[in-house]
């Protein structure tokens, strides 16, 4: 049986059917999968049962190279995955129990992914997949959104392009989450040192222009920091109009794959002091620096010697 992709929206995600993503899958499945992900930048598998963790990690690993462990914020209670390849994108604690209000997961993860932002950017060496399994959906509320940034590029206007075309940004967590009033420890502000990550790229999959933006893009460098944030403020809100949107209503046992190399994303708020929600995620790594490792050092050296000064600029 052959793959078939059902347009979602008129500018980027389809369905695919024909495909059992809980079994192994041929090469020339994935190169399906990999063509269709040039076009659309989302997929959504509907399965009714979620993957388990072992059919996951086997479907996402058969599209490329996992990303490496990473520092992330944990439960005060602790893990509560026994993966540290999967993301635990819940409001969960071990035992399942919600997490309290004040937990530094919830406000980091749960009310920080309300932002618009790419997976990773943060990172010198940026995400290429994500892949969501949804185990646990609210009655309410919880919808993902996703942002098509080529679409974005192209719909800009050509005084635009020209301007940011060369630019390159300092992206951090520090900027995402001190915008919300997030606390970092002295350890924190320097595991979540900025890295640079040019501003417009070029997808190398379908060839087009995409705008790099995510809300861990808190500057841009040799610009003044107001300026910055202005812009990056004026482009995110483009390429979050709502003809370039696309807004997934969850399923139990959806699995929505997303390229982050043409999208920006964020979750929907919920009442996760009432309900439950469980999704896991695997990422895969684009495997190279968007912006080569020798051109890295000023961002993390400045943010190491002026953490303060991070969360301010953060904050601003």
């Amino acid at each position: 049986m052959s793959l078939t992709f059902t347009p979602l929206h008129p500018v980027l995600a389809a369905e695919c059917a024909g495909v059992d993503i809980g079994e192994p899958i041929t090469a020339r499945t994935a190169d399906e999968i990999e063509d269709a992900m040039d076009r659309y930048a989302v997929l959504v598998f509907r399965r009714g049962t979620p993957l388990t963790t072992e059919q996951q990690l086997a479907f996402t690993k058969s599209l490329g190279e996992l990303e490496p462990p990473y520092r992330k914020i944990q439960p005060e209670e602790g893990v509560r995955l026994d993966n540290p390849a999967l993301s635990d994108i819940s409001n969960l604690a071990p035992g399942d129990k919600i997490l309290p209000r004040d937990d530094r997961k919830r406000l980091f993860a749960i009310i920080g992914n309300q932002l618009w932002h790419s997976d990773s950017s943060y990172k010198t060496i940026p995400a290429r997949y994500s892949a969501l399994c949804a185990h646990v959906i609210p009655p309410e509320g919880g919808d993902t959104e996703f942002a098509d940034m080529r679409a974005a590029w192209d719909t800009l206007e050509p005084r635009l392009k020209e301007k940011v075309k060369d630019l390159v940004t300092e992206h951090s967590r520090i900027f995402s989450k001190g915008a919300l009033g997030f606390n970092f420890t002295e350890q924190e502000l320097k595991d979540f040192a900025p890295v640079r990550q040019p501003l417009v790229r070029i997808h190398p999959g379908s060839g087009r222009h995409s705008l790099f933006l995510s809300s861990h893009a808190g500057r841009i460098v040799g610009w003044p920091v107001p300026e910055a944030l202005m812009l990056l403020r004026e482009l995110t809100e483009h390429a979050t109009q709502r003809e370039l949107v696309y807004r997934h209503k969850w399923r139990v046992g959806d699995l929505v794959m997303w390229d982050n190399q043409a999208t920006m994303h964020r979750v929907r708020s919920f009442d996760d002091m009432k309900y439950p929600r469980d999704l896991r995620r695997t990422t895969l790594t684009t495997g190279a620096p968007a912006i080569p490792m020798s051109k890295q050092g000023g961002a993390r050296q400045h943010a190491e010697d002026q953490h303060s000064g991070a969360i301010t600029t953060a904050t601003q």
